[in-house]
């Protein structure tokens, strides 16, 4: 049988490496003009240094760039002042270390790429992000009037600019990471749909990693994609996020923020693929805004990165709010799998359903799963459920579960449930009995407890996609040293 543990292990990480931009270093504009003593006191030495160096990454066109990008990079700088970066005594990273980046050479990316091979195309709208950079776009003459797929800095519609404009100043939400994306992100990849619009077609964001060290490496580069979701009232559409790495095991780290505010009535459906390097580092943010009567679909199916972290944050603005969360991750190496997510509920009637699975199948693997649900005080009439469910599969596999649901309102509807095993042995002699090998029993069981968040994708052949991924991932012959 796997053990379960609990339990945590602290090293003290040696002196470390990194890395910067050879144009010549400033100061970091807040730490000399906008802070107080008492704040630099408090500052990371280390945090800065990265700070500094991805300012002095940016593109030259960082100079002209509009007033809310350099609002939203300047009020990045200044959270960064007093932010120290996270080890294992701060609570949200008990379970996570995070040492693996610290102590690596940290390279932003400084330029898009230069490469000239031919992605392959697609049917629908979409748009292929690489190092944090949009490379190329395809299909978008196919979207209705009035939506806009692009650049922050391209957008010419003043009315729309001015409407993105009041969500891409806005930076201090999220941790550390976050406000690293903040200074790092050459633009804001936009996705607005206006009022009453419906956007028949899913629109796909393809991430690839093209800089990148070899295995064993001590070098790191760092990318910053960030994209704003915007969808007035009444307007719907889907998103697909799929990020992918370069030829090989390349280390490398990606650094993502996916923002969505979905006005009243609207609805966005967002796919979520993460199939990285299992030497890279893929750290995201996804942060929602509900407004009323609004809907927020997410299906998530996280299989690659040796470190792989999603911050989820929804939060309901309005009553008769609907949020859906399902998640399905998968460790075969010596991999970190990590969701944290926070549901907060302040309007009556609104609903949440979150199912979050998980499969461990190697002994230096380990998932974790930090969820929040959190009922507020005149959030009456609330139907909010939570479910984790992990399988262990080899001896000190590791998973880690934290499910909260926190009720202050009176009325409401609420459960939450937490399970944790090795496929069961009455299951397995129920195949056996039916003369199935007990590989083949194995193999049909654990694709079956993925299979029920893989089959609330929307589109079939993304279904079929991850399938096959799962399919071989699983496959024994092709996971070595799992056990």
């Amino acid at each position: 049988m796997a053990a379960i543990s609990f339990t945590t292990h602290i090293q003290r990480p040696p002196v470390p490496l990194f890395s910067t931009p050879k144009t010549p270093k400033t100061k970091l504009r807040v730490s000399t003009q906008a802070s107080p003593t008492s704040q630099v006191a408090l500052s990371d030495p280390f945090v800065l240094q990265l700070a500094e160096a991805l300012e002095d990454s940016l593109p030259s066109s960082y100079a002209s760039s509009p007033l809310p990008l350099q609002n939203l990079r300047d009020s990045s700088s200044e959270a960064l002042l007093s932010t120290p970066w996270p080890s294992r005594k701060d609570e949200p990273f008990r379970f996570t270390d995070t040492s693996f980046i610290k102590n690596s050479q940290i390279q932003p990316i400084s330029h898009p790429p230069t490469f000239s091979s031919i992605l392959e195309d697609t049917q629908i709208p979409n748009l292929v992000i690489v190092d944090g950079f949009v490379v190329s776009f395809s299909n978008l003459s196919e979207l209705p009037d009035g939506v806009y797929v692009g650049s922050f800095q391209q957008l010419s519609e003043q009315t729309v600019m001015e409407r993105v404009s009041e969500f891409v100043s806005s930076s201090c939400r999220g941790d550390l990471f976050w406000s690293i994306n903040g200074i790092g992100a050459p633009d804001v990849n936009v996705i607005y749909v206006p009022s009453g619009c419906r956007v028949e077609t899913p629109v796909y964001l393809r991430y690839f990693a093209n800089e990148g060290s070899d295995e064993g490496s001590n070098k790191l580069p760092l990318a910053n994609p960030r994209v704003l979701v915007l969808v007035e009232k009444g307007g719907e559409i889907g998103i697909i996020e799929e990020f992918l790495g370069g030829d090989g095991d390349k280390c490398y780290w990606t650094n993502s923020v996916f923002e969505v505010v979905v006005g009243e009535g609207g609805k966005v459906t967002h796919s979520y693929v993460q199939n990285q390097s299992l030497n890279a580092a893929h750290i995201k943010w996804t942060w929602v805004h509900q407004e009323s009567a609004s809907t927020y679909e997410l299906v998530e199916v996280s299989t690659g990165g040796k470190l792989s972290r999603h911050n989820l944050h929804v939060q309901q603005l309005g009553p008769d709010t609907v949020t859906e969360l399902s998640t399905l991750q998968l460790s075969v190496g010596d991999q970190t799998h990590d969701l944290h997510s926070s549901v907060v509920l302040d309007h009556p009637r609104g609903y949440s359903r979150q199912l979050h699975k998980c499969i461990v199948s190697h002994s230096l693997g380990q998932a974790v799963f930090d969820g929040n649900i959190r009922v507020n005080r005149y959030a009456q009439q609330t139907d909010g459920g939570q479910l984790t469910r992990s399988l262990l599969l080899a001896p000190r596999a590791t998973v880690n579960v934290k499910p909260n649901l926190q009720i202050i309102a009176d009325d409401v509807k609420c459960s939450h449930g937490c399970a944790i095993s090795d496929l069961e042995e009455s299951q397995l002699f129920y195949f056996q009995a039916r003369g199935i090998d007990v590989e083949a029993a194995r193999k049909a069981l654990l694709f079956s407890f993925g299979a029920e968040v893989i089959e609330r994708l929307p589109y079939n052949w993304m279904k079929k996609n991850v399938e096959n991924q799962i399919r071989e991932l699983l496959d024994p012959t092709t996971n070595t040293g799992s056990a």
